[in-house]
């Protein structure tokens, strides 16, 4: 019988977060180890991908005068990953953390105000919690970081607006980055393909 048989408890025993951060590490010895031209490769894609969504997003952002466009490309630019599914998931949890960052600072505002270092501690520790117990926690720096910009950002106009218009912005970018990381990657998948038929 085998150890990890007669001891079911201890086949668990790596966390969860620790297994990630030893496959990522595993993941960019293997992308250092690629030859220059495949490395080249995908950072040209990577920047397509990047300045293509970015550049889309803010124009769209400008076209539409959004407060502050710029947090859509920064968005787009922040959820494009060299893989379709990663940016998938980049992109739901930007999202997700906008929202409820959104949500905490709309309640340190209306409990403490603008600049009232602590509403902003303690909404920023509640949106924390909170993303980790959704399960959420990649979540949680950007429900940070928008709490921040609605809580110490000084801001006309009514308090619900900034949240909102951040979201609107986050969505539009994290869209643009979806919609383009997709095509390209189509394109990506030709071209290895067609690299893979000219070594065969």
């Amino acid at each position: 019988m085998c150890p990890a048989a007669a001891h079911p408890e201890r086949t668990e025993t790596v966390p969860r977060a620790s297994r990630l951060r030893r496959a990522q590490r595993v993941l960019d010895r293997l992308f250092r180890s690629m030859p220059l031209g495949r490395r080249l490769r995908i950072g040209m894609f990577m920047a397509f991908k990047a300045a293509l969504s970015a550049s889309v997003a803010y124009a769209i952002g400008q076209a539409l005068h959004t407060e502050q466009a710029f947090w859509a490309a920064i968005s787009a630019v922040a959820v494009t990953q060299p893989h379709f599914g990663d940016t998938r998931g980049a992109g739901r949890d930007r999202c997700l953390g906008t929202v409820l960052g959104g949500i905490a600072g709309l309640l340190g505002l209306w409990t403490g105000g603008s600049g009232n270092i602590l509403a902003f501690a303690l909404g920023l520790g509640l949106v924390t919690i909170v993303c980790w117990m959704a399960n959420a926690a990649a979540a949680a720096r950007i429900a940070g970081i928008t709490a921040a910009i609605v809580l110490l950002v000084p801001s006309t106009g009514p308090r619900w607006e900034v949240p909102l218009m951040r979201l609107g912005e986050v969505v539009l970018g994290t869209l643009c980055a979806l919609v383009i990381g997709w095509a390209v990657s189509r394109l990506e998948e030709r071209v290895e393909q067609k690299e893979e038929e000219g070594t065969a």
